[in-house]
């Protein structure tokens, strides 16, 4: 064996694959350097645990161990605390086997000198039609951000999210999906991408209504002593929202609420002193990442990535940062309140949309990576793969490739800490949701890695632990009452969708993308296991689509070299194709009957789940996210012109609801 093929070979026992195909269905070789890069990334040469510390298994079924683990009898504890004498027994495959175990949870199985975590799973997730119960039910997407209310700030929040759900119930809904509300950069509020968190285990304080806990009188004596109210008026009028002003008097006034919270004792100081104590080092590391960051950038602005940073303040656990930590405790703490104030806030929209009628209450959407510079990777480095970015290969939309610019939780860590980083971010997302989209699904069994300073084409896909991935979702779903959607959109490996379908994740289907042929697939042929869409937010609300609104806006910017001339030519067509799909009559000039037509045809699918994107329901054409643009267009700024409460209350919107809840109640 040469050299080139040994360093193939070692790549593939370690998981990175070298080779793939493409769209075309052309086998492409991974060069040499991506795989000796990410071979040392990974730690590949590293010895890796002969047993690690947590194995998954299904419920009824035995359950495999490694050799080393060892044979003979041992205990087990299951999560109830119940214990039984057990015999592991060896197999003819080399592994050792566990008996069955009926119930599922976390369970302990003590044999010989160790001790192993059993996480027992159902063999499905918490699914669609354990809530449906027969029927078919229908819901919204929208964008936290753009649902206005009075005093929002300029930014839409939880209170906004209760009060759509109340008018969503009210119309028939039955779930609220929604866009991430993981914790983004407190230090600076323009880095407002809900897709590029700073961490998945904690929550975005923006998004949160201070008054579910402190009430509207105090809330607004304290923007009266913040001094914010002129700015809060100007965010509030605004179109779009305005993050770093809107993002900046939102803080004066959590921090005028803050001052003097502690001495004021009673119920809420008690809460919020059980809850940083329950949120344990994971919190206070999060909390001190956001004061030193804000110390760093208001000592030198260009100060934003903490590796950058002297070595002594880029260790979470050294001296230097509990001293930074003692000296600033009060804004350490003001961090802290801001999680409680979050996680309170959120508690209290899920609590109100299941009280208003919704089945499902509120989707929470789980983003598929995190920023390198945030605060999970600097409070805990030995979970990210530093050094690579999470991005994708080329195909028909992007030639040359995406790099996203997002850092992945590395697989051996998973394995090594138990599946610490992957649980605690799937249970921080389930905290307050009855369902989870998960965004990029696909990396539950590989991602497209790019090394830092080469091109998307340059990256290899690396292998997850799938199977055990499933499982822990499953049994969380469970745990939580949960039902899990999966962002399963674009080229997926072979098996991959059935291998979902089996654990009982929920794919999406949505309108633009479910072709037979040149045309569109006849809305009773749809994957009823799936979710049934007519958009999302990186598409054009189906308004925009057929008006080109999309095409038009990438003409301005000058994506197309011919100036648009084909993709409109192309339009063309698919407008006619969709009509002949979802209509009658002669194709219409104007979107609005062209929007009715499509939602009822979506909520036609034999789907358990319709979702709806709420710019759908309203009629409106611009789409939350221009894919490929950053600052050249207003990604994740556009506000509702109404407020959420009121915002299907129009009567060509009311009528239009109705005709889905006809369709999804037949």
């Amino acid at each position: 064996m040469d050299l080139a093929d040994a360093l193939r070979d070692r790549a593939r026992r370690a998981g990175i694959a070298p080779d793939w195909t493409d769209v075309t269905g052309q086998t492409c070789s991974v060069a040499p350097e991506t795989l000796e890069r990410l071979l040392a990334l990974i730690g590949a040469d590293e010895p890796a645990a002969s047993v690690p510390p947590l194995v998954t298994g299904v419920t009824g079924q035995s359950i495999p161990l490694p050799p080393a683990a060892g044979t003979g009898a041992a205990i087990l504890v299951l999560e109830s605390s119940e214990r039984a004498d057990i015999t592991v027994y060896p197999g003819d495959d080399g592994r050792c086997w566990v008996p069955p175990i009926d119930r599922a949870g976390y369970h302990r199985l003590q044999l010989r000198d160790r001790e192993i975590t059993l996480a027992v799973a159902p063999p499905r997730c918490f699914g669609l039609d354990q809530v449906a119960r027969g029927g078919r039910m229908w819901g919204l997407a929208a964008q936290i951000y753009g649902l206005r209310r009075p005093g929002d700030g300029g930014i839409g929040d939880s209170r906004g999210i209760a009060e759509l759900a109340r008018a969503a119930s009210r119309a028939g809904a039955d779930a609220l999906a929604l866009s991430p509300t993981h914790a983004l950069f407190t230090a600076e509020p323009e880095r407002f991408g809900p897709y590029s968190p700073s961490s998945r285990l904690f929550l975005n304080p923006l998004l949160a209504d201070p008054a579910a806990l402190f009430g509207q009188g105090r809330v607004a004596a304290a923007a009266r002593t913040a001094g914010v109210a002129e700015a809060t008026r100007r965010c509030e009028a605004a179109p779009l929202v305005d993050w770093p002003e809107a993002g900046r008097a939102k803080l004066a006034l959590f921090r005028a609420l803050f001052d003097g919270f502690d001495a004021a004792g009673g119920g809420l100081a008690d809460d919020f002193a059980g809850f940083v104590q329950a949120g344990g080092a994971l919190l206070q590391d999060h909390a001190r990442f956001e004061a030193l960051q804000a110390a760093r950038l208001a000592a030198d602005p260009a100060d934003r990535d903490w590796r950058r940073w002297p070595a002594v303040l880029r260790d979470p656990a050294g001296a230097a940062v509990a001293e930074f930590a003692a000296a600033h405790e009060p804004e350490v703490r003001f961090h802290l309140f801001l999680q409680w104030l979050a996680d309170r806030a959120f508690a209290a929209a899920q609590a109100e949309a299941r009280s208003a009628g919704l089945r499902i209450g509120l989707i929470a959407d789980l983003a598929v990576g995190m920023d390198a510079t945030g605060s999970h990777a600097w409070s805990r480095p030995a979970d990210v793969l530093g050094g690579a970015s999470i991005g994708s290969p080329p195909d028909a939309f992007n030639a040359d490739g995406q790099n996203w610019t997002l850092a992945a939780i590395s697989p051996r860590a998973m394995v090594e800490t138990g599946f610490a980083p992957f649980l605690d971010t799937l249970r921080a997302t389930l905290r307050h949701a009855g369902g989870i989209r998960i965004d990029h699904v696909m990396g539950l069994a590989r991602l497209w890695l790019v090394p830092d300073g080469m091109s998307p084409t340059e990256g290899a896909y690396l292998t997850y632990p799938v199977e055990d991935l499933l499982r822990l979702v499953a049994l969380e779903s469970h745990r939580h009452r949960a039902v899990v959607i999966g962002e399963d959109l674009g080229t997926l490996p072979w098996g991959f969708a059935d291998k979902l379908a089996d654990h009982g994740v929920a794919g999406m289907r949505v309108l633009p993308f479910e072709r037979d042929g040149g045309g569109f697939k006849p809305v009773e042929r749809w994957d009823a296991g799936a979710v049934a869409m007519s958009s999302t937010h990186d598409l054009p609300p189906v308004a925009g689509w057929w008006r080109g609104t999309d095409i038009a806006a990438r003409t301005e910017l000058g994506q197309y070299e011919d100036g648009g001339a084909a993709e409109r030519a192309q339009r063309a067509a698919d407008r006619a194709r969709l009509w002949q799909a979802i209509g009658a009559g002669p194709v219409p000039e104007e979107a609005g009957p062209v929007v009715d037509a499509a939602l009822r045809f979506v909520a036609r699918s034999p789907s358990r789940l319709a979702l709806l994107p709420l710019e759908d329901a309203l009629g409106l054409e611009q789409q939350p996210n221009l894919p490929g643009t950053i600052d050249e267009y207003p990604n994740w700024r556009r506000r509702l012109d109404r407020p959420a409460g009121e915002a299907l209350a129009d009567p060509a919107v009311a009528a239009r609801i109705a005709a889905i809840r006809r369709e999804r109640q037949r």
